[in-house]
């Protein structure tokens, strides 16, 4: 058995912690929360399972490295405490033990300025022996593993494109969906994600993986996006969106050779499904898609939607479950930073019930 240990218990920290119940080659041995409160009650509790697990939740670092596990799942938020996180996630490694994390999402592959930025994992990585995997479902499986898969039955490759259709209404992280996106804020406003490489450095890390899996070496990489008012005020899960904010947002991070987008990353956002009709549709409620143009052309939709009847909560499930059954490659994997091209094929093995 591997000895696991959650981090955290926000939107991704539950399903993980979830997930590493259920998963037969993991033991859960430890849980580490940021809230005072969360102090002292029992894993299974914070993760909404209703029953116990027999592990308690601790805020103190040092009891989760006395505990010596072999492995973190690290899914803090690292959005707002880039910093604190990677701190974080060179302590542990510098402690000799694996981690997979849901973030900082730029050590999904490290280029360009993210190079030097990784360069404190890295150390710590090679300092304790230990390995580090940061992926989910987007940055992730969406866009590296799947996308790569279908490029396998290619002759010939003009472009790869990634895309997430989503409606983010039932995303209840208001500080994500106002603050760091601009929903629901003035069409004036210039938010955190779109400033000025920003979305670079957020998922510029998909092209140049898809680049570099593809044996292509980029030239640049490009941000573009466009935004879209609300025709009247309305709710969603996490708050009030007022007529005339943003309702919808559409970006593009693009991997460019010889002037062409060759690998290229798209996110349409909406609050409402009647946002913006004109933009690309998902299938089903949700929708992870790749396109490959070329010969011959293929389009290639991943539906989401969890048992409650939510795709956010697929979502979130998706990236909880990509980085825990990861774990058995991480643990067996050389030290150092490792990425999608690295890992074997991750499977659900082991998952199969009834």
């Amino acid at each position: 058995m591997i000895r696991t240990v959650a981090w955290s218990t926000g939107n991704v920290g539950r399903h993980a912690i979830a997930g590493i119940d259920a998963h037969p080659e993991l033991d859960l041995v430890g849980l580490w929360v940021s809230n005072p409160d969360k102090v002292g009650q029992d894993a299974g509790r914070l993760a909404g399972l209703d029953r116990d697990l027999g592990v308690l939740a601790t805020g103190s670092v040092d009891e989760i490295l006395a505990l010596a596990p072999d492995v973190v799942v690290h899914s803090a938020m690292a959005d707002h405490r880039l910093f604190e996180a990677l701190a974080d996630l060179e302590r542990l490694l510098r402690a000799g033990i694996d981690v997979v994390s849901s973030g900082p999402v730029f050590l999904q592959y490290p280029s360009g300025d993210a190079e030097a930025m990784a360069e404190g994992v890295r150390k710590a990585a090679a300092d304790g022996g230990a390995s580090l995997f940061v992926n989910g479902i987007d940055p992730g499986f969406a866009n590296d593993t799947l996308a790569l898969a279908v490029t396998g039955i290619s002759e010939r490759i003009e472009q790869v494109r990634c895309m997430e259709i989503c409606n983010y209404a039932t995303y209840d992280q208001a500080m994500i969906v106002f603050d760091v996106m601009g929903l629901g804020r003035s069409m004036d406003d210039v938010p955190m994600l779109l400033q000025p490489g920003i979305l670079t450095m957020a998922w510029g890390s998909v092209v140049q993986q898809l680049a570099a899996g593809l044996g292509v070496e980029l030239d640049a990489v490009e941000e573009w996006y466009e935004r879209v008012p609300a025709p009247e005020a309305f709710d969603i899960d996490s708050g009030r969106v007022e007529a005339g904010t943003v309702a919808g947002l559409r970006f593009e991070v693009r991997g460019m050779r010889n002037g062409k987008a060759v690998c290229v990353l798209e996110h349409v956002t909406r609050l409402r499904d009647d946002i913006a009709p004109d933009w690309p549709q998902p299938a089903g409620h949700s929708c992870y898609r790749v396109v490959v143009t070329g010969e011959p052309n293929y389009t290639l939709d991943l539906q989401l939607l969890g048992t409650d009847g939510d795709h956010n909560t697929a979502g979130l499930k998706a990236t909880a479950m990509r980085l825990v059954n990861a774990i058995p490659a991480v643990v067996a994997a050389p030290p150092g930073l490792v990425t999608a091209l690295d890992l074997p094929l991750i499977t659900g093995r082991g998952l199969v019930v009834g």
